[in-house]
């Protein structure tokens, strides 16, 4: 409540009359807990096979059209701020729900971050039957080109012009930079710390602060069960955009990309990569789609 309140409440009255709960919090409420798991993110991420396709990338676009067709439908039960967090749910993505939701709509942390985790960690039983359904066996069986080797001054070069641009757009993604801890070859123990302990350590932190906003007022609502409905919505469409331009790029490209990696484009890094190999296994076990699928699911 201390929070709710008070849109931009006073740290120091925090930390001098706050409990445990309320000082853990101050990390959501300034987007640090978020930024340090990007910073993980970063230096677990393998760019390699999206600079390899970098076509991959329109994927990983398309495959963020649940979030559009969420917010259109939640407009018509929230608020404007309050659909756009609701929304990004389908971006399969869930520090970025998080930071999105306690900029807009801080009320709605608790059941948004729980829509997303869990739709994240139910994407093997979520994707398969919409890719099943979107494909045809001729697309599924569809064997692509091994990706092309990435020079090492690449992916050094890369995040390093990444960084440049999106600090200049957009600075709370500037931890993106952890990708270079991996790269550069002379931070090994940052790297590892920042992809293993570190990692683990903000998500423990990230869980118990927002689990203590998930109060029974704020939480067991109709508005509760109507968010998790349109979240499912907004990830079942970002799947479907995802897999319907595979199909699109299979076409142009005269069946040279497997449509199945369009699924992929979700942002659940690897899981939705994994999920894409695995259902083209199941056609064809000599398919190997993983590092294709990463491409899209990287962009995603």
């Amino acid at each position: 409540e201390m929070w709710f309140n008070n849109s931009k409440p006073d740290y120091m009255d925090v930390l001098q009359n706050g409990g445990l709960l309320d000082i853990l919090y101050i990390g959501v409420k300034t987007s640090v807990y978020p930024c340090l798991i990007f910073l993980g993110v970063g230096a677990m991420t393998d760019f390699g096979p999206l600079l390899a396709n970098p076509k991959s990338m329109l994927l990983g676009a398309a495959a963020q059209l649940g979030i559009y067709c969420a917010f259109l439908i939640a407009v018509c039960f929230f608020t404007g701020e309050e659909s756009a967090a609701i929304a990004i749910i389908g971006g399969a993505d869930g520090p970025t729900a998080i930071y999105v939701t306690n900029q807009l709509a801080p009320h709605l942390l608790g059941p948004i971050a729980v829509a997303a985790y869990s739709y994240m960690a139910l994407i093997p039983l979520i994707q398969p039957p919409l890719m099943k359904m979107l494909t045809t066996k001729k697309e599924k069986l569809i064997r692509m080109e091994p990706p092309k080797n990435v020079s090492k001054a690449a992916k050094i070069i890369f995040p390093i012009m990444v960084t440049i641009i999106t600090a200049l757009l957009l600075p709370s993604v500037a931890p993106l930079l952890g990708y270079l801890f991996k790269e550069c070859g002379v931070t090994e123990r940052l790297s590892d710390t920042a992809q293993n302990a570190l990692m683990n350590i903000v998500t423990l932190l990230l869980g118990i602060s927002v689990g203590a906003t998930a109060t029974a007022e704020n939480f067991l609502s109709l508005n509760t069960l109507l968010i998790i409905g349109l979240g499912l919505f907004a990830f079942c469409f970002s799947t479907v955009g995802g897999v319907l331009f595979g199909k699109l790029m299979c076409w142009l490209t005269k069946g040279k990309i497997n449509p199945l990696i369009g699924s992929a484009g979700v942002s659940a890094v690897p899981m939705a990569a994994r999920v894409s190999h695995t259902v083209g296994r199941k056609y064809d076990p000599d398919n190997h789609l993983l590092m294709h699928a990463m491409g899209p699911n990287v962009a995603g």
